[in-house]
Formats: C-alpha cells, sequence, structure tokens
C-alpha cells in the first residue's frame, strides 16, 4: 500500500507544474476567449458574449484570413521541402564510413540553435549589401545581385521557410535515418537479385516500407511549422506588409499590440484545435505503428 501511495507523491511535483504551467493557462485562455475584455478599456474581463470572436474570427476578419492563407502556403512548402530533404540526406548518409559517421554527428548542431537566434542570423545573411546569401546567389544567377530579400512578400516568405528547414532538415533526417536503418535488408537485396537497379530498389521497396516514417515526419513538422513565431519576430516582422504573419504571431500581435485579449484567446484556440487534431492524429499513427 506504501509503494502504491508513493508513486503518486513522486510525480505530484511534476503533476503540478503540468497544471501550474499549462492545464491552467489553456483553461484561462477558454473562458477568455467568450469574453469581451480589451486591455485598453478596462484591466479585469468583460461580460460574457458567447461565440462571438469565433464567428468574427472565420466570417469577417480579413487578418485571419490572411494569416490563416499565409500558414496554409508556408506549411505546405516548409513540410515539403523538409521531409524531400530529410529523405535525401538520409539515404545519401545511410552508407557506412567514418565521414558519414561524422556528419550524422553534426547534423544535430542546427537544431540545438535558438530559433529566434536563426532568424536573426538570416536576417543578416540575406542583407541587400553584405548578406553571404546574398551574395552566393548572385554569383550563380547574376540578376538577383544585390536583391532585397525581405522586401518582396513571395521571397520574404521563402526566406521564412529556408531558415525554419534549414534547422529541421537535420533533426528530420536523423529520424528517416533511424527508419531506414529499422528496415529489412533481405527485400532490397532480392530485388538487386533480380536485375533491379539502385533506384528501382528504392522506388519499389525502400520508399514504400519508409512510407509509415515519413507520415511521422510529415504530421510532427506540420505541428511545429503551424506554431511558427519566433522567426517571424526577428526575421520578417510579419513583413512587407502581412505577407508572413502567421496564425501564432498574429495572436501575438492580437494580444500585445492591439491589447483585445479576448479575441487573441479565440484566435489562438482556433490554432490551438488545429494542433491538437494533428497531435491526436500523430498519436494514432505512432501507436498502430508500434502495435504488433
Amino acid at each position: 500500500m506504501q509503494d502504491r501511495r508513493l508513486k503518486y507523491l513522486l510525480i505530484l511535483p511534476a503533476a503540478f507544474i503540468v497544471l501550474g504551467t499549462t492545464i491552467w493557462p489553456l483553461a484561462v485562455s477558454l473562458v477568455t476567449s467568450f469574453r469581451d475584455w480589451r486591455l485598453t478599456r478596462s484591466l479585469t474581463p468583460g461580460p460574457f458574449i458567447g461565440a462571438e470572436h469565433y464567428i468574427t474570427a472565420l466570417t469577417d476578419d480579413p487578418d485571419f484570413a490572411n494569416a490563416l492563407r499565409v500558414t496554409a502556403i508556408f506549411v505546405v512548402i516548409d513540410v515539403t521541402i523538409t521531409v524531400v530533404s530529410a529523405l535525401g540526406l538520409a539515404v545519401l548518409l545511410r552508407r557506412a564510413g567514418v565521414l558519414h559517421s561524422v556528419t550524422r554527428a553534426v547534423l544535430i548542431l542546427p537544431f540545438a540553435v535558438s530559433p529566434a537566434l536563426v532568424g536573426i542570423s538570416f536576417r543578416f545573411m540575406f542583407n541587400a549589401e553584405m548578406g553571404v546569401f546574398t551574395w552566393m546567389a548572385g554569383a550563380v544567377l547574376p540578376f538577383l545581385r544585390g536583391f532585397v530579400w525581405l522586401a518582396e512578400p513571395s521571397s520574404a516568405l521563402l526566406v521564412l521557410v529556408f531558415s525554419d528547414a534549414w534547422r529541421w532538415v537535420p533533426y528530420m533526417t536523423l529520424v528517416v535515418l533511424g527508419g531506414l536503418a529499422a528496415l529489412p535488408k533481405e527485400p532490397e537485396e532480392a530485388a538487386r537479385i533480380d536485375g533491379a537497379n539502385e533506384w528501382q530498389v528504392f522506388r519499389d521497396v525502400t520508399l514504400p516500407a519508409l512510407l509509415p516514417v515519413l507520415a511521422v515526419v510529415g504530421i510532427l513538422k506540420t505541428v511545429f511549422a503551424l506554431k511558427m513565431f519566433d522567426q517571424v519576430v526577428t526575421l520578417t516582422g510579419g513583413g512587407p506588409g502581412q505577407s508572413t504573419v502567421t496564425l501564432a504571431y498574429l495572436v501575438y500581435s492580437i494580444a500585445f499590440r492591439w491589447y483585445d485579449m479576448g479575441y487573441a484567446s479565440a484566435v489562438a484556440w482556433i490554432l490551438t484545435s488545429m494542433l491538437v487534431f494533428l497531435a491526436v492524429w500523430y498519436t494514432r499513427l505512432v501507436l498502430r505503428k508500434a502495435s504488433p
């Protein structure tokens, strides 16, 4: 009996931390999303107004519609580039050897860099006058020499995607490498014996077996892409115009620039519902993959 009580006592500190830092703020923000609360009018929450904030966001707010569109475009491009690049690098680094082993060890370094620092670094590297990426692009394509990447809506979004992919591709490569290492060798060897070349082996044998791992990587990356915020603040500031305003950045702007806490909570919960849906999907996929 004492042992059974002890295990609950041991998890109490962690339970209180989760309750205080996650569950309680989520509950408060959910209640706030149904209230009219502008800090410019009052420091205390106003009256309940039902689902008015949600209806406004989904039907009559061009800023929300723009942020949703930008987020969707960003997620599709970012996830596609990350998954394809991670798969390609994993296949290249699959072979044994000292160089491949060292490269695999170094791959984790970009993921260890703070997202805010990534945004600041890329802002300097894409500087029109002294940026190293701007110089490299101009050396390869002369018409891009001196191009102001962050002044055009489409190029600014591409820079944002590139900065996020640069950080996540190495980590996802390691995940795909783990999936490749877990695949049985016999089907590939049998395909080679039957006369298939390396591309045919990869297309017809390796890739189909790796699809569950790639699905997990894609869903996981989608969750993180939906939360894109740090690099928007430090790299583009949501500009030019509103071309790089993501949903997470819109929540920040509504709450701490326009001081509408009720509406910001509603938009945050719309984003949270998307993340919860993907998290449940991800969990089911992982459990299905782990089940015998």
